[in-house]
């Protein structure tokens, strides 16, 4: 192919590439809560799996987690329902009081032997901008889960489909390797979404426990933003600390926001540092700039939904590039240094 052809080509694959962007963009209210649906539905696949190993008939495998997931879903949105509208409703009061113990901050780090001058303490650190973010953060996971009946709906039909899937994959590939590359996909995605969430489940079981041990209010709510934010690494981790701590300043003082910050830290580093790479496995490992980048990308396209997915639906091209050996080098670009394809991990 000779160079002009090629240019040809590649300014073709980015025109059709900004145009498939702007359909997606155009279209995030239909497939925001699609996403969301086929993650819950890949996640709790297994289970419906295992019911129906055990001869329970396909229909009566779905009702049964359908049900557990309705009813799961409803007492999850009534207990965090109340817990952010209570905290949101005492936002004023939060921030009020941070101010005032923004000052008390500032004399413990002069004790500490710290040179800290109040006035550009207080102005590098605005309490009502800090105490307000908390606030837009949880109004945001709110808003990701905000249509449930449709999600449910969806995750419904996927479980009928997931039941047909093999056969229709044989169907249209036949005994060709393309049929069973598109089967390792799916197990490998299966895999990493189930891994990630009983990780994610850990992290946020573990601030929960901790802040109730410390008596920090709505351990629980910070918990759940701790579970939901494990699925942005690095960045996530980060975000979901920094409520937490500003309460346990306003109600335990500069002591214990200290602890506070070393408990989210000690969980972060053994659960995200330690056992997630050894668990989830570091060959679908994303560079911290490209978590960063498709973070930025996926909100910017999806919204709050887009934010929370960013990762897993990142990971998935990843994994569909790696399948192709003429896309392989892009994997290996969008990875952490140590992915499948023959780099040295």
């Amino acid at each position: 192919m000779s160079s002009s052809n090629e240019a040809h080509t590649w300014w073709l694959s980015i025109a059709a590439g900004v145009v498939v962007v702007a359909g997606v963009q155009a279209a995030a209210d239909i497939l925001a809560p699609l996403l969301l649906s086929l993650f819950i539905a890949m996640i709790c696949w297994p289970l419906v799996d295992w019911l129906y190993q055990r001869k329970v008939p396909a229909w009566g495998a779905i009702a049964i987690v359908m049900l557990g997931l309705i009813v799961a879903m409803t007492l999850i949105g009534l207990f965090l329902g109340q817990s952010i509208n209570h905290f949101i409703d005492n936002l004023p009061y939060y921030q009020s009081r941070l101010q005032a113990s923004l000052g008390v901050l500032v004399e413990w780090l002069q004790r500490l032997g710290i040179d800290v001058s109040r006035e550009e303490f207080e102005q590098t650190i605005n309490a009502g901008r800090l105490m307000g973010f908390a606030g837009t953060l949880l109004t945001t996971l709110t808003n990701a889960f905000a249509n449930t009946a449709l999600i449910l709906f969806y995750v419904t039909f996927m479980f009928m489909e997931a039941f047909i899937l093999p056969a229709k994959l044989q169907a249209a590939f036949s005994v060709s390797s393309r049929a069973f590359r598109f089967e390792r996909f799916f197990a490998n995605l299966r895999r990493y979404l189930r891994l990630k969430t009983l990780v994610s489940l850990a992290t946020g079981a573990a601030v929960a426990l901790w802040l109730t041990f410390l008596g920090v209010d709505y351990p629980i709510l910070w918990g759940s933003v701790a579970f939901v934010l494990n699925f942005i690494p690095n960045i996530g981790s980060f975000i979901a600390a920094i409520p937490g701590i500003l309460l346990a300043l306003v109600q335990l003082g500069p002591e214990g926001a200290f602890y506070t910050a070393l408990g989210y830290l000690v969980v972060n580093t053994v659960i995200g540092g330690l056992i997630d790479p050894r668990v989830v496995g570091s060959g679908l490992g994303l560079s911290t700039l490209v978590v960063f980048l498709s973070l930025i990308f996926w909100g910017w396209i999806l919204g709050p939904v887009g934010m929370f997915l960013s990762v897993p639906i990142t990971v998935v091209g990843k994994m569909l590039l790696e399948e192709h050996p003429q896309t392989r080098w892009i994997a290996a670009l969008l990875g952490d240094g140590r992915s499948r394809t023959g780099l040295p991990d």
